[in-house]
């Protein structure tokens, strides 16, 4: 019988052995064996390679270990309502403001998105116009893209919201911002004349440029350069009057993943986030942020929104699509001015 109970006493201490030893090695991985996640980012067409840095970047921290993400990049209009529509999306990053708006109306992005220190915008750019390296036909002004025989490419406003800040920039400089109407309206009757193919989203218009066509084109800074950094024979000037562009981001309320995802909004809005979209193209909006030696030159006529009325009025007055001047101007000239029907698919 002693041995017996020997034999059990040595058995039990094993058993406790193991399971110990099970236990020190959970307690030992601690937050690297948190549960893999996976968050679906919905954005406007330009920025893809920007987040594709900043993913990488942010899964090497803490916070960002087991996160893998879903992407899906296209117009922003079309993204939002996308979104609207039933796309799956823990963080939605758009173009403009509205395209937020019109998910928080929908009941899926929180009321108080923008209640921060940069009012919800994650990046800051500029309208300018791009040309051709060496600028061959001397294109600066907004004056020089409406004379006779000039193609300037530019998206259109009713499924991109790059394509919007660009009649705006345009429009803002021509009718001194929105003193003279007419004035503005004049010039972008004359500017959208000379547009010979509206894309659906800023990062497609500049692919037909890149690929040969117009002798200009009206995009973010950003995109320029974003050409530049990738071998694209391509040169811009910022024009003295321009508008200032500013990107929105938000967590959507019906994410599965809210902790996750806010902890990557902090990041993209954290000192080596912000650095990471300044080598990138765009301006940073939190202040004091190393661009890794990118130059971002203040325009002496810079304007926003809000000196146009901001985005309420200017998004009925210019682009309902019944009554917009805006609408008018396209439809005159033969461009559609209803977005297609959203899709519900992620790349």
């Amino acid at each position: 019988m002693g041995r017996a109970r020997v034999a059990a006493s040595i058995a039990a201490l094993a058993v406790a052995a193991i399971g110990l030893a099970g236990c020190s090695k959970d307690s030992g991985s601690g937050a690297g064996d948190k549960p893999e996640v996976t968050l679906s980012l919905v954005a406007y067409s330009t920025p893809q390679a920007a987040y594709e840095a900043l993913i990488k970047a942010f899964q090497k921290t803490d916070a960002g270990k087991n996160v893998k993400f879903k992407q899906s990049y296209g117009a922003s209009g079309d993204q939002s309502r996308a979104v609207a529509a039933g796309l799956k999306a823990d963080i939605v990053a758009f173009s403009l403001e509205p395209d937020v708006t019109r998910l928080v109306t929908a009941g899926l992005v929180a009321d108080d998105w923008n209640k921060n220190a940069t009012n919800g915008f994650v990046t800051d750019s500029v309208a300018v116009i791009g040309v051709r390296k060496g600028n061959p036909k001397n294109l600066k002004t907004w004056d020089d893209l409406v004379q006779p025989g000039v193609e300037v490419l530019t998206p259109n406003p009713f499924t991109s919201g790059g394509a919007r800040w660009n009649i705006l920039a345009g429009y803002g400089a021509k009718s001194n911002k929105g003193a003279d109407q007419q004035a503005g309206l004049d010039y972008l009757d004359k500017l959208i004349s000379n547009v010979p193919v509206q894309d659906s989203s800023g990062r497609a218009s500049l692919q037909t440029f890149t690929g040969g066509k117009g002798d200009a084109f009206i995009s973010y800074e950003n995109e320029a350069i974003f050409a530049q950094q990738h071998g694209q024979a391509v040169d811009y000037t910022i024009p003295d009057s321009t508008i200032l562009i500013e990107n929105p981001i938000a967590v959507t309320k019906n994410s599965e993943h809210p902790t996750e995802a806010k902890a990557f909004l902090d990041f993209l809005f954290s000192a080596d986030g912000q650095k990471i979209y300044a080598q990138n193209g765009y301006r940073p909006t939190v202040q004091g942020v190393d661009t890794g030696g990118v130059n971002f030159p203040t325009p002496s006529g810079l304007f926003t929104i809000k000196d146009l009325g901001g985005w309420t009025d200017v998004t009925k007055k210019f682009f309902d699509t019944k009554t917009g001047l805006v609408t008018a101007i396209e439809q005159k000239h033969g461009v559609a001015t209803v977005a297609a029907s959203p899709s519900a698919s992620a790349k």
